[in-house]
């Protein structure tokens, strides 16, 4: 009896030995294909706008890329500019329109390759502006001191690095010298805010006010600008260095060709106030990077 149970228990461990192996050899599904519905491109956005409006802008060029391509990308609005770059150098995303902070940043942490910059009015650059209700007695950056400022977010390029080394160079520590920093959410939000003295100051990429000009008519005369920033570099599309080289080329020959028709021109203009694209390399952002070593400070110490 033991010599058929132990030969009993043989056969099931090669039964299961055999089902195992037979398991093995069958093939797996394969994972989709990147591009694909089942694992579109996801494409991250700068948090500059209302979200809807910024995926009004960007879901027609997705469509208009994936008709010339056949590549399927997913535009995404995260909650702030630091979840938009951890997405991107955390592998959720795939390619993303970066600002110019968050590009720098995300480029020295080893996750963004730019690959197309944004054009406005002709130029690959813009200012940014700090601006203050005509009547706040506010008359230049000296009077910010003791005042509540408005900021779209910690990491906005022109919404908050650029005028927080302005305010330095005036002699202003924004985390010491301001009554209170806001983080409104975006540009128009600083507009609005200030517009309605929810803030005695903000910035904004310049000129922010006319994206709240429908529902403020007069915004242009109650909200003044007292300071403009040096030329900055556009945002951008990036990819991360491992995105696929052939997809990568196709997107961004099928986005370029949004600059030939006046279709796709109406397009661009609505994500971001695009007006065009033009390839770049990292190097475009050099100069930028010498401003804030000239300011003596580092992209860490401003991330924080």
């Amino acid at each position: 009896m033991q010599g058929k149970r132990l030969w009993a228990m043989l056969g099931l461990l090669l039964l299961a030995l055999v089902l195992a192996a037979c398991q093995r050899s069958q093939p797996q599904e394969e994972a989709a294909a990147l591009g694909t519905e089942k694992n579109p491109v996801i494409w991250v956005l700068t948090p500059s706008q209302e979200t809807e409006k910024v995926l009004a802008g960007a879901e027609p060029i997705a469509k208009y890329v994936e008709e010339k391509t056949g590549i399927v990308i997913k535009p995404i609005v995260p909650t702030d500019y630091t979840a938009q770059q951890e997405a991107l150098c955390s592998g959720e995303a795939h390619m993303a329109a970066l600002n110019t902070f968050g590009y720098i940043r995300a480029r020295a942490r080893g996750c963004a390759d730019v690959a197309l910059v944004s054009v406005r009015f002709g130029s690959t650059s813009y200012k940014g502006q700090i601006i203050t209700r005509a009547d706040s007695g506010i008359k230049e950056v000296k009077d910010l001191v003791g005042k509540t400022f408005c900021r779209p977010d910690p990491e906005s390029t022109s919404g908050w690095v650029i005028p927080s080394l302005t305010m330095r160079a005036n002699g202003i520590d924004p985390e010491k010298d301001l009554k209170e920093i806001v983080d409104a959410g975006g540009h128009d939000a600083v507009v609005i805010g200030v517009y309605k003295g929810d803030c005695d100051a903000g910035a904004t990429f310049q000129d922010a006010r006319v994206l709240v000009q429908d529902k403020f008519p007069d915004v242009k005369d109650k909200v003044i600008v007292i300071a403009t920033s040096p030329p900055i570099p556009n945002d951008n599309v990036s990819f991360r260095p491992d995105f696929p080289k052939d997809l990568r080329e196709k997107i961004v020959e099928a986005m370029l060709s949004l600059n030939d028709t006046e279709e796709g021109k109406e397009m661009l203009k609505g994500l971001f106030s695009w007006q065009g694209l033009e390839r770049a390399d990292d190097s475009f952002y050099d100069g930028f990077r010498q401003q804030l070593e000239a300011a003596g400070v580092s992209i860490e110490e401003l991330g924080e």
